[in-house]
């Protein structure tokens, strides 16, 4: 009978379950080499799947130093799955290039798992150049002794191609043309080299950073060539960067996938105790172990695993770092966060998806927006989070884009409630921003408008010349000239007002977090710390525009109702682009927005 390869899997498997005797999985595995070596159809079964050649022949050598067999875990599953499907997204052509991120706990895994997926590709296939770039030498020698040639040196001799030399950290197969090598991640490695897989271990610990040995490989480097970034975190460096940048597909796992991090009671009293701790004590660890345990639903073995590696830290807050249950806790760093970062580490777990995401188009008439509608598309700029109810006060502040070089966005916010309720977020020129911003506005009842002026005075001027009926004031000065006062329009960021609209934003956080519903700008507070100066702001690398975005429309919402309009506003919303005349008129908190004249 012809099995397939996944057959003799299971039945390594079943064997070792019945006997734990790696004498006799040795023998298993040198009859089923001669029997799979010179069988073609076994052969494209192994090339087809790399990771069958591991869970069929290769060894490793668990974490009570005992030689077992190479079965996959569970997380090292989960990524294998994430690797296949990358690579088949490759070849339909779906992205353009197979690079991962993976963002990990401690001793989960991942580099046996890597190490061992290059050796089975560098067996497997001719033509084949592996790479692993270290942290430091010292791991570098481990990976090469105690996880690539261990692996090799118990492989059955058939299977061994013939070598030209297995030193220097490296494996060369002359016949096949095939190596695996692995060095400490320096500023001139690897440039003259030929790489279909690179794998950068604990990158966010290199000393020299990526960005510059990036640079250095990127001529190195294959079309095809799967790149993995693996590591746990490090505060915020290159990896947090490319992490964010979105250039790597993201992949996050939590420390309780490893079925290993569970710890046995001492007896059934101290486990008894541990609940009643649990529920009664109202501290940090303790709270992350009921939300552990209610979102989550780990068993308590598991939690007392995390109680245990809690206690064992001088610093506690390192296990936020080697143990994290979100990614965002993992690159917090040692820095003073301006805002109260575990209220927004705990909300990150609580904020769900948008109710939608698109945009607004519109039609223009002497250069002011007759007529606009709402179009929805997963690829919009504007998130909405709640719908616009009648007859609520709504507030609409929003950063522009400074330099140049950052984003412009606006927030709504209920005023009734203080709950952020929409997002806009987008690289776009001031022009389609002002738009954006006017249709935002009009949809969510003419909600007061207002704008950063610091850079550029353009978007606020441009609303009161499209007339729009509802803009913040942030002073009226006496004009001589004229016998009357002169009104200025937008938000001005200062010294005086920027820590005073920081600080409404601080206490947002600190009594109501509740109200932020958007994780883009949760994670931005993150990185939003105390400088050696003394001033609040984003760390090097990072963006802060939301913050300043969302810190604007808090800042500004005294100059809107905190009580539902007595009239309902007229809608302004046309979805068949019926156009429609506006008139400015002045504001009341009873009359808000004055009459629209439909044509």
């Amino acid at each position: 009978m012809n099995y397939k390869v996944d057959y003799f899997i299971e039945r390594r498997k079943t064997k070792w379950k019945e006997d734990y005797d790696i004498e006799r999985d040795k023998n298993f595995r040198e009859v089923l080499a001669n029997e799979i070596v010179n069988n073609i159809d076994y052969i494209k079964e192994l090339k087809e799947k790399p990771e069958r050649f591991i869970e069929l022949f290769f060894v490793v050598v668990d974490k009570e130093q005992n030689t077992v067999p190479f079965f996959l875990n569970k997380v090292q599953k989960l990524f294998l799955a994430q690797l296949n499907k990358t690579k088949k997204d490759f070849e339909l052509k779906k992205i353009t290039s197979i690079k991962i991120n993976v963002l990990k706990s401690r001793q989960q895994g991942f580099t046996s798992f890597i190490t061992a997926y290059q050796l089975a590709n560098i067996l497997l296939f001719k033509n084949f150049s592996g790479y692993t770039l270290a942290d430091k030498a010292d791991n570098a020698e481990s990976i090469f002794q105690n996880k690539a040639k261990f692996i090799y040196d118990n492989l059955p001799d058939i299977l061994k191609p013939t070598e030209k030399y297995n030193n220097k950290r490296q494996l060369l197969f002359e016949k096949i043309n095939s190596n695996w090598s692995v060095d400490v991640a320096t500023k001139d490695v690897g440039r003259s080299k030929t790489i279909n897989f690179l794998h950068a271990s604990e990158c966010a610990f290199w000393v020299n950073g990526m960005q510059s040995i990036q640079a250095g490989l990127g001529e190195a480097l294959t079309k095809n060539c799967i790149q993995i970034n693996e590591t746990t975190a490090n505060g915020f460096n290159d990896y947090q960067t490319l992490w964010e940048n979105g250039s790597f597909i993201n992949c996050f796992y939590e420390w309780w996938l490893t079925d290993e991090y569970r710890t046995d009671f001492e007896s059934a009293e101290i486990r008894e105790k541990f609940k009643k701790d649990m529920i009664s004590i109202n501290d940090w660890i303790h709270n992350r172990l009921k939300w552990l345990l209610g979102v989550k639903e780990l068993d308590l073995e598991q939690l007392y695993w995390y109680y245990k590696k809690y206690e064992g830290y001088i610093d506690k807050r390192v296990i936020q770092q080697e143990y994290p249950c979100t990614a965002e806790e993992a690159f917090l760093t040692s820095g003073d966060c301006y805002f109260n970062t575990e209220k927004i580490l705990n909300r990150l777990l609580e904020v769900k998806e948008p109710i939608k995401r698109g945009y607004f188009t519109y039609i223009l008439r002497n250069d002011k927006i007759v007529s606009y509608k709402w179009i929805d598309d997963t690829n919009g700029f504007i998130d909405i989070y709640e719908e616009v109810e009648d007859r609520v006060p709504y507030v609409l502040g929003g950063d522009t884009a400074g330099d140049g070089s950052d984003f412009f966005t606006g927030f709504i916010v209920n005023n009734m409630t203080g709950k952020q309720i929409a997002k806009l977020k987008r690289k776009f020129d001031e022009v389609e921003y002002t738009r954006q911003i006017y249709c935002l506005g009009m949809y969510y009842n003419q909600a007061l408008i207002g704008l950063e002026t610091n850079f550029s005075t353009y978007p606020t001027v441009k609303l009161d010349e499209m007339n729009y009926p509802n803009l913040y004031v942030r002073d009226k000065a006496p004009d001589d000239y004229r016998n009357k006062l002169d009104t200025k329009l937008g938000v001005n960021t200062n010294k005086a007002t920027r820590p005073y609209m920081l600080g409404i934003l601080q206490t947002v956080v600190a009594e109501n977090i509740d109200w932020i519903e958007d994780k883009d700008t949760l994670r931005e507070m993150i990185n939003f710390t105390i400088n050696d100066r003394g001033r609040a702001e984003a760390q090097e690398g990072s963006h802060d525009d939301l913050v300043m975005g969302l810190a604007i429309t808090y800042y500004i919402r005294n100059q809107q109702s905190y009580l539902k309009f007595k009239k309902e506003v007229p809608k302004m919303i046309i979805n068949d682009y019926h156009e429609f005349g506006v008139y400015k008129t002045g504001i009341k908190d009873d009359d808000i927005g004055s009459k629209i004249n439909i044509v």
